[in-house]
């Protein structure tokens, strides 16, 4: 019942109320063929087809759109077996550093399949990546076990491309047993990428000020783990100093609700040291959580979460492209801001613009 009713919402022609066809978006069947090579190769860990994948649910276009949501539905059940990490640190600290020491790390010694989603700020005037994290980890784009896929934040909270929950979803159905989510820094914002991973890493600098280093206070409480990098040289007992600040201040903050107690360590991207030690907490942490069903009942949240999202994305962006609401906004927009009207009388005019029979499906 449910498949016929998506069927017919997905191929339905939105029309205006005076006959003329303005936008056409059929999400139409013919794209399955497509679809099914692209799911097939990414199944069999083709990184080629993985990649064009990611660049079909990037793409704003509904033809690209209907083959990614296929090509999703179809490797959806192949997904969910990987550990998923989120990386955020303080801008200098050497998050893709860290992350190709650590990723070269596991697939030489633990033998993994590392999957790295990096998002990258984005140039206001190409859209595109700026900083490019396949040129800064050379090593581990040319290791056969590692995919690195840089993708440009765009405009969505925290610097999260808004297709990164999807393009991890591949990643897992293409074998990956770890995925690792580099942010383009610390926010207030990157509770976004909390929002999507199991285990959640916050690097930070050994002697960069006070004990918080400006960090706010909840990207503190959200973090499993607080590594202190770059513990190496003349900085191996600043290093020292700022974790046991850390520990201290770890002792302050309410208790996690899956039971797990966060840690502080030190290690260093050059020479190696505590990357053994970070595996090693985060799959004690991986197996707790498993044991306690926190696992499941932290991915099943999230799901909901990431449900209403885009459920809440996709609205805006039909209402901003509804007609009669870009016909009308500038000039309510200067209403509001002249003070003749009120914003929410003006918010309430453009939702009733956008609930007419138009908006509906003939």
């Amino acid at each position: 019942m449910f498949q016929g009713l998506l069927e017919r919402i997905l191929t339905t022609d939105f029309v205006s109320t005076d006959g003329q066809k303005k936008t056409t978006e059929r999400l139409r069947r013919r794209d399955l063929p497509e679809a099914k090579a692209h799911a097939e190769g990414i199944l069999q860990g083709d990184r080629i087809l993985l990649s064009r994948a990611i660049t079909l649910i990037e793409s704003t276009r509904p033809e690209h759109q209907a083959i990614a949501q296929e090509v999703l539905e179809i490797c959806l059940p192949h997904a969910g077996r990987s550990t998923r990490i989120g990386i955020t640190g303080t801008p200098g600290v050497g998050k893709s550093t860290f992350i190709e020491a650590f990723g070269s790390w596991l697939t030489a010694r633990q033998e993994h399949k590392v999957a790295v989603l990096a998002i990258d700020p984005t140039s206001r005037l190409s859209k595109g990546s700026i900083l490019g994290d396949k040129t800064r980890m050379e090593r581990l784009a040319a290791d056969p076990r590692a995919f690195i896929r840089p993708s440009p934040a765009g405009e969505s909270l925290g610097g999260v491309a808004a297709r990164t929950r999807e393009a991890m979803l591949l990643c897992e159905a293409a074998g990956y047993e770890v995925i690792l989510i580099e942010t383009v820094g610390v926010g207030q914002s990157e509770v976004a990428v909390h929002g999507m991973v199991d285990f959640f890493l916050l690097l930070l600098l050994p002697g960069a000020g006070d004990e918080l280093q400006g960090i706010k206070r909840g990207i503190v409480e959200m973090a499993d783990l607080i590594a202190i990098n770059k513990a190496d040289g003349e900085r191996r007992e600043l290093a020292r100093y700022a974790r046991r600040e850390y520990n201290r201040a770890l002792q302050l903050l309410p208790p996690k609700l899956g039971g797990w107690k966060p840690k502080v360590l030190t290690c260093s991207s050059l020479t190696g040291d505590g990357i053994p030690e970070i595996w090693q907490l985060i799959s004690d942490y991986m197996s707790q959580a498993q044991q306690t069903g926190w696992l499941e009942l932290h991915r099943r949240q999230q799901a909901k979460n990431w449900l209403f999202d885009l459920v809440k994305e996709r609205l805006e962006l039909r209402f901003m492209s509804h007609p009669a609401v870009q016909s009308n906004l500038q000039q309510i927009e200067s209403e509001v801001l002249e003070g003749r009207i009120s914003a929410s009388h003006g918010a309430e005019v453009l939702l009733r613009l956008f609930d007419t029979p138009e908006a509906l499906p003939r």
